[in-house]
């Protein structure tokens, strides 16, 4: 195993970790933008910043305002000095189609993901922009 792949692994361990802050029932998912080996944003899924932590109405269907990992990650280095341009974006579940057009418009270069969500729009949107995308399963 090369240095770059004993990154993505320990970087994948640690958006995993960064999961478990959500309070999302359905699914838990995390996500790290990192930038020349720091890490410079990262995010869960969960409510909008002041609304009450609570994701799915009485028939576990998820609030139509949920953001997910990957959009609060990178709305979060929008706020800071820093910017996402060349990042690798280490996320626990494979985007969606919407976070995939944040993360290309947002000039993320690559995206490790590590679970296959039932749609993979995303991740074919992604790769017609040219961006690195890499499964990367999390395993103990």
């Amino acid at each position: 195993m090369n240095k770059q792949q004993k990154r993505d692994h320990l970087y994948m361990k640690m958006a995993h970790t960064w999961s478990e802050n959500s309070y999302c029932e359905r699914r838990q998912v995390g996500a790290l933008l990192v930038k020349d080996q720091m890490i410079i944003s990262d995010g869960y899924n969960g409510t909008p910043s002041g609304f009450e932590n609570h994701c799915e109405d009485d028939n576990n269907v998820s609030f139509p305002y949920v953001l997910h990992a990957e959009a609060n990650a990178i709305t979060k280095v929008a706020r800071s000095h820093n910017s996402s341009d060349g990042a690798t974006l280490y996320v626990t579940a494979s985007p969606c189609m919407e976070c995939s057009k944040l993360i290309i418009q947002s000039g993320i270069k690559r995206v490790v993901y590590g679970e296959k969500y039932r749609l993979m729009d995303g991740v074919e949107l992604l790769q017609k922009a040219g961006i690195e995308v890499e499964y990367l399963p999390l395993t103990e």
